[in-house]
């Protein structure tokens, strides 16, 4: 399909630059079915799903992936991408024309990495020296990467390394995070348990690939980039046990979404998985594991767009888009929410 058919104008005062405080007290807008119900927050989602019901979140714990640097008087930019070893991670790289295979990047506070085996997209892979786990290299000279869309207009602070941080963090390797769980407190999950409504958690840690545009004016042309998950069998068999219950499986957030498509057959049976999935959800997507999502309000052009039009229609998420933004909901990652339900 043609990228520019999911293209639409977003002016820039809809960008959150701070979540809502208390989380749970985000607007969210609610397609169910052919219906569209405003004046809703996230707090009322207990009164909005079923008893028998399952959200279904990611735990991934963001890392402080953000790192900058010098290669002699050359300063470098890092943004960790993806694991590929013990003490290797791939990484985009700010001012890249300035880094060679072989190079050697010093990011202060005893911290450095040699730049090798750079891919097509620009990106290298950084190798830590020492033998502390990258994450405590992390904690001493990396910073909380926020969205470039955030990035761009205020730097980062004290506050964000709670913010965008969710209340199921639990697994580091995330550089970015599953933002549709930030609007989660411990009460409202109190109010859920009460109304019969469960829970479960998965791992996908969300690489920087997330954020980036995509470039192919056709979908077809796209390379989407691979993220690493798992889902392990008890989890497996729980999710199971709901649908043959009655009750649905409601992923919060694409991460969670994806993960979960990854590990179903064609009969909708998830399966146990741990491993990387590069699955790219498009119009014409035939959905077996989920029958529902919660999610944040995305990018024109991106991948994430086009899974939520996937899920709901192409024409119906232009419009209902169209209607958040005439109506002030606050787009991307500390925005406010959607509850996608297509057969409702």
């Amino acid at each position: 399909m043609r990228v520019d058919l999911f293209d639409f104008d977003l002016p820039p005062e809809s960008i959150a630059l701070r979540p809502a405080r208390p989380r749970d007290s985000a607007k969210m807008l609610v397609l169910a079915g052919d219906a569209r119900t405003d004046a809703v927050s996230v707090s009322d989602l207990p009164s909005l799903l079923r008893a028998g019901d399952c959200l279904i979140f990611n735990d991934t714990r963001v890392i402080p992936a953000q790192l900058e640097g010098r290669r002699g008087d050359a300063r470098i930019g890092a943004t960790l991408h993806k694991r590929e070893g013990l003490r290797a991670w791939r990484a985009f790289i700010r001012n890249a024309k300035r880094l060679h295979e072989g190079d050697v990047v010093d990011f202060g506070a005893g911290v450095s990495a040699t730049a090798d085996a750079r891919a097509a997209d620009g990106s290298f892979r950084l190798s830590f020296a020492g033998d502390e786990p990258v994450e405590l290299l992390l904690e001493r000279a990396g910073r909380m990467p926020l969205p470039p869309y955030i990035a761009g207009k205020r730097e980062t602070d004290a506050r964000d390394a709670e913010d965008y941080q969710t209340m199921f963090a639990r697994a580091p390797g995330a550089v970015a995070a599953p933002t549709a769980a930030l609007h989660f407190t411990p009460a409202l999950m109190a109010g859920l348990a009460a109304a019969g409504i469960a829970s479960e958690t998965l791992t996908l840690h969300v690489g920087a690939g997330t954020f980036l545009p995509v470039k192919a004016d056709d979908t077809d042309d796209h390379a989407m980039h691979a993220e690493w998950g798992v889902i392990d069998a008890a989890t497996a068999a729980r999710l199971n046990a709901v649908r043959a219950n009655g009750g649905r499986l409601i992923a919060v957030g694409t991460t969670s979404l994806r993960l979960l498509e990854s590990a179903a057959d064609e009969a909708g049976v998830i399966h146990p998985f741990e491993g990387d999935t590069a699955i790219f959800i498009t119009p014409g997507y035939r959905f077996r594991a989920i029958d529902g999502l919660m999610t944040n309000f995305h990018l024109p052009r991106s991948t994430l767009f086009m899974l939520v039009s996937a899920l709901m229609g192409r024409e119906r998420m232009q419009a209902a888009y169209a209607h958040a933004i005439a109506a002030g909901y606050r787009f991307y990652s500390y925005g406010d929410s959607s509850l996608l339900l297509p057969d409702s």
